[in-house]
């Protein structure tokens, strides 16, 4: 892994951290990268990058108590995908996953989930052009604004393109997220009991 994947994901990483904390905060929170709204699990995938782009998963469970089969089950993702499909953000890929390990009591359980994975290209995590005005202001007014020591990254450029790159994957995550919660809480009126 080259260093600039290293960096983007350790950055990209830490911004979804704090997401999940803020939803797990205001939700129930759950074991791992999880936490409950309205009786639905929502998760939230570590990044990994491929190929000059970074891409996370986030996912929520299908309200299996509310859904009378497994017809109504699909019939539960096909509604959220049809809302997800509309939307500018689109997920790059949208399925339903249908099991998960219980590593504790070593058996499967049955679960099914709405599974998105979102990709951004590295570059449409910063505005070079931004960053480099912020650069110059830097330089001319170094008061302005603090920027804290990240190690290895000895360049203000490099410091301020880590930065944004974890405030911005987090502000998407968390708008994606919105949006699945919306789709879920839209779907769960129509098909749920």
């Amino acid at each position: 892994m080259k260093l600039k994947d290293q960096m983007f994901s350790q950055f990209a990483t830490s911004g979804l951290t704090e997401l999940l904390k803020t939803y797990q905060t205001k939700h129930t929170p759950k074991k791992g990268m999880r936490f409950n709204k309205s009786n639905i699990t929502y998760e939230i995938g570590a990044p990994k990058t491929t190929d000059s782009s970074i891409e996370y998963e986030i996912s929520s469970k299908i309200p299996q108590d509310e859904v009378a089969d497994e017809k109504g089950k699909e019939s539960y993702f096909k509604k959220v995908k049809a809302i997800l499909v509309k939307e500018k953000e689109k997920p790059v890929s949208i399925e339903m996953e249908n099991i998960v390990w219980d590593a504790e009591k070593e058996t499967e359980k049955k679960r099914e989930y709405v599974k998105l994975v979102y990709r951004y290209p590295f570059e449409s995590l910063y505005d070079e052009k931004k960053l480099l005005k912020e650069v110059e202001d830097i330089s001319r007014n170094p008061g302005k604004r603090k920027i804290p020591n990240i190690p290895g990254i000895m360049t203000v450029m490099g410091k301020l393109v880590l930065l944004e790159v974890k405030e911005n994957f987090s502000n998407t995550a968390k708008k994606n997220m919105e949006t699945l919660i919306k789709a879920n809480e839209t779907v769960k009126k129509t098909v749920c009991k």
